[in-house]
């Protein structure tokens, strides 16, 4: 045999042999179905997913995007994903109806906003008497509404509430179908670069913080240990990626999403990321908890706070990094 032959079957075994490793890797792979929110509060997840850190864990993630967490969480329910992103208040009504739902961590918190229109003259929340605000029914946005109206002195009975979807808001507002909306970012940015001096965002800042989290079902936590840490393992590294490359973050968060790097920059400091597992978490699912049971907003035959020792798991966390755990043990 020639040299050049020799050199030809070296080349061939060392491809066969990179093949070989490279299908190995694969097959090592732990595969997942992600539920998720696809917008900036998701931005741990889905800089994990831009930036390799799921792939860097062993994992194999399959993602459906959606508009809400309550989507995000049915369709984990539903068993069409394995993991999803939500706020509190679907895991609450989830806790309320005894399903089997597993919270493992916080990866975000931030404060739900209103736009108004400017003709409808809402300086104070008072003047939100008579007026119709847009909130999106099951999310934050409800219990933030309810907040809003309750340090105002009001019920429901004194506005119009107008269920809508995040992304219809600002076009409802446009139209006069409303006089105002409570939502999240980046929706209430979008209206006011829509809309410009026609309105004017009002703070909810202090009223309620919404956060935003990752949940699986208790049987799937049980058969996926390694999986569940070797995620949460990601997040982490995703998240101190974050605060060490800000710039490249909003970048990345920005593409995922489908925003101009520029719209999401003066907005990326009202996301605040952190993968944890805290008191401020327990009290917010205490409180929003309480908000449905007293509001009528909760399942029916529900009609005590849930124990939060049997739907909060910190376990998983406490294995990837004990010092993120700061709630009793289980």
């Amino acid at each position: 045999m020639s040299l050049r032959s020799n050199t030809l079957t070296a080349a061939m075994m060392l491809a066969l042999v990179q093949v070989g490793v490279a299908s190995a890797d694969a097959a090592e792979l732990l595969s997942a179905h992600l539920a998720q929110n696809l917008s900036p509060i998701s931005g741990v997840v889905l800089v994990a997913e831009k930036e390799g850190f799921f792939t860097k864990h062993g994992l194999d993630i399959a993602v459906s995007n959606f508009t809400s967490g309550k989507q995000c969480l049915d369709t984990m329910m539903g068993g069409a994903a394995d993991i999803a992103t939500t706020a509190e208040t679907p895991f609450t009504a989830a806790m309320l109806a005894d399903q089997p739902v597993a919270f493992l961590a916080r990866m975000e918190y931030s404060d739900d906003n209103m736009l108004a229109a400017a003709a409808a003259h809402i300086d104070n929340w008072t003047d939100l008497k008579g007026k119709r605000i847009a909130f999106t029914a099951g999310t934050g946005s409800e219990i933030t509404t309810d907040m809003i109206l309750a340090k105002a002195k009001l019920t429901q009975a004194d506005v119009t509430l107008v269920n809508l979807r995040p992304q219809d808001m600002a076009s409802a507002l446009a139209s006069n179908s409303i006089d105002a909306y409570d939502t999240w970012e980046p929706h209430i940015y979008d209206g006011e670069k829509a809309l410009g001096d026609k309105v004017k965002e009002l703070s909810a800042a202090g009223i309620y913080s919404e956060t935003f989290n990752i949940a699986v079902t208790q049987s799937y936590l049980k058969t996926h240990e390694t999986l569940i840490e070797n995620f949460l393992a990601a997040m982490i590294d995703a998240e101190s990626w974050m605060k060490a490359h800000p710039k490249m973050a909003v970048a990345d968060v920005a593409d995922m999403v489908g925003m101009k790097p520029t719209d999401l920059t003066p907005i990326w400091d009202k996301y605040v990321y952190h993968v944890a597992l805290d008191q401020k978490q327990i009290d917010i699912l205490t409180l929003n908890s309480t908000w449905r049971l007293k509001s009528g907003n909760h399942p029916v035959g529900a009609t005590t706070l849930p124990d939060l020792n049997k739907f909060v798991f910190p376990g998983p966390l406490r294995a990837v990094a004990p010092d993120r755990v700061t709630i009793s043990s289980r």
